[in-house]
């Protein structure tokens, strides 16, 4: 087993507690490839930003987890040969069985996500407390999940929402000993978050539950999932060059500032990387045919993502000079 303090990650428990303090969010950005992780931790360095490496368990067998490791720990000391101290977590996103975070944890990762929020209640509690209780031996912290997110991320799909039950997560908390809980409020996973007709406003977030959270579970961190703004110049860019993205809509980012200044203190980001590095790698290979250097599309690609990132750090989470 390998201690994720070794590679110089920290878990997410101090990260939160000045965040909700502050009122600040934490981002937490899913990466697929090291041009992603270049991006983020490059955004993550210019705004002194604290941050949370994240990816999933089926990202994690893709890229090999011992290279995820390795390239994590290569971002901390990137950071740090600049003389910077910026706090970085690596989580995993989505574990779905007690095996699957244990797996992480044992990688060393400091940080895991059990997600129970598809099986009954009293089941969620159990696995999430089975996960909790071995991260605890290594200090990684567990979130948890209560209510379903729907749409689509790697392998997880939910064809619809299910609300948070604001009545459930003090029992939720207490008996799964979690460190923090991803709820649903009417965010979404994938690129189409919301529908609406043409003229048709986009209806609000159900802040009165994340409000009765907060009041349920006080100082307690809260996540969001599926909350990414699908930049829309960007969604364009795809579609004028071959790609087909007509319906991707997201999360309008004045409600993403609200919930950041209530209990949230995680906010996942993924698609919004996505489509960023897609439209440009597109807009680039079209433009110039004759490419067959990598680096000719996924250079601009990479400063596109970490322009989204920056935004997102300074702008939407507020997390700027945090670190």
């Amino acid at each position: 087993m390998i201690s994720f303090k070794d590679s110089g990650f920290v878990n997410t428990r101090d990260m939160f507690s000045k965040a909700y303090d502050g009122a600040y969010v934490i981002g937490a950005f899913n990466f697929v490839c090291l041009e992603q992780m270049q991006a983020i931790t490059a955004a993550a360095m210019e705004t002194r930003s604290p941050f949370i490496m994240q990816c999933s368990a089926n990202v994690a067998r893709y890229v090999n987890p011992i290279m995820v490791r390795h390239m994590a720990a290569a971002c901390i000391e990137i950071i740090r040969s600049e003389g910077l101290t910026i706090p970085m977590a690596l989580h995993l996103d989505h574990g779905t069985t007690f095996e699957e975070c244990k797996a992480a944890i044992d990688e060393g990762f400091s940080s895991v996500m059990i997600d129970g929020s598809a099986l009954p209640f009293q089941e969620n509690i159990e696995l999430t407390a089975r996960v909790v209780e071995f991260a605890r031996k290594h200090d990684v912290t567990v979130e948890g999940e209560l209510g379903v997110v729907s749409g689509i991320e790697e392998e997880i799909e939910h064809s619809e929402s299910r609300f948070t039950d604001p009545e459930a997560v003090s029992e939720f908390v207490k008996s799964s000993g979690v460190d923090s809980l991803a709820i649903s409020i009417g965010t979404s996973h994938g690129v189409v978050k919301i529908r609406v007709k043409p003229g048709e406003p986009v209806p609000p977030l159900r802040f009165d539950i994340l409000s009765e959270v907060e009041k349920r579970l006080p100082g307690f961190p809260i996540v969001l999932h599926g909350a990414s703004a699908i930049p829309q110049k960007y969604v364009d860019m795809i579609n004028q060059y071959g790609g087909k993205l007509d319906q991707a809509q997201g999360i309008p980012v004045e409600q993403i500032n609200q919930a950041a200044k209530m209990a949230v203190c995680k906010i996942n980001i993924a698609s919004d990387g996505w489509i960023t590095m897609t439209a440009v790698s597109r807009k680039a290979l079209a433009e110039n045919p004759s490419i067959i250097d990598p680096r000719k599309f996924l250079a601009p690609s990479r400063e596109a993502m970490k322009e989204i990132y920056i935004y997102k750090m300074r702008e939407v989470f507020n997390c700027a000079g945090k670190a």
